[in-house]
């Protein structure tokens, strides 16, 4: 497939000017190297996302950059053997849209090492609307059961519930059969947290011994209060 001279792309500055970001003609010289070039179909708009492109976080390392933390799409061009055109392919965060170019652009250069091939059963679509936040998510029930944690062991509870990597959490593991508490601060959204297959929802307010579950999947990074609803 022939790659366009140009093409547009939502990229993110700071220089004199401040910090800006918005759609602007770019063309593939001006990209990270790598080995292979992709055909980007979809990408997801994760919470970090939002940080980088309006500057209300920390999030990119060197300037200017394309954002957006994943990408599925399609081979056009690679220099891997690894990967020929047209492979279906995806990459999650590897340094996208923090120290590399991300995925808010029609062509996206990426190192082979940051990139797979796309799942068996999964659409492009699908794979970014679980996102880097589902990948998190799926992370953390691969490793419980890497520790032989199962559903027999007891309740697992899940912090940060109604949060992009919470949500997904409590959806993944109801449906491998953990019953799942889940955690928030946003009472009104128990409704929400219960059709994702959390029987129980508890709200941040006191301690609880954590003896009670049979894991804590933090989402927030740290041992948060709580009480059962």
């Amino acid at each position: 497939m022939a790659i366009p001279d140009r093409f547009n792309a939502f990229r993110i500055h700071q220089d004199d000017s401040g910090y800006h970001a918005g759609l602007e003609p770019i063309g593939l010289d001006q990209l990270n190297p790598g080995e292979v070039v992709i055909r980007a179909h979809w990408s997801s708009v994760n919470y970090k996302d939002a940080l980088a492109g309006t500057g209300k976080g920390k999030i990119l390392r060197r300037f200017p950059l394309v954002g957006g933390i994943d990408v599925a799409g399609t081979v056009v061009a690679s220099t891997d053997p690894a990967y020929r055109e047209g492979d279906a392919v995806l990459a999650t965060g590897c340094g996208l849209s923090e120290t590399r170019d991300g995925g808010y652009s029609p062509y996206v250069r990426l190192a082979a090492s940051a990139v797979i091939p796309q799942p068996t059963g999964l659409k492009p679509r699908e794979a970014m609307i679980l996102g880097t936040a589902g990948f998190t998510a799926a992370l953390a029930l691969l490793r419980m059961l890497d520790n032989r944690q199962t559903p027999a062991h007891g309740p697992l509870a899940v912090t940060g519930a109604t949060g992009g990597v919470g949500s997904l959490a409590v959806d993944i593991f109801t449906r491998a059969g953990f019953e799942v508490h889940a955690i928030s601060g946003k009472a009104d959204q128990a409704g929400y947290l219960r059709g994702l297959g959390a029987p129980r929802c508890c709200r941040v307010r006191c301690w609880r011994p954590p003896g009670r579950w049979n894991r804590r999947a933090s989402v927030a990074g740290w041992t948060m209060p709580a009480a059962r609803c």
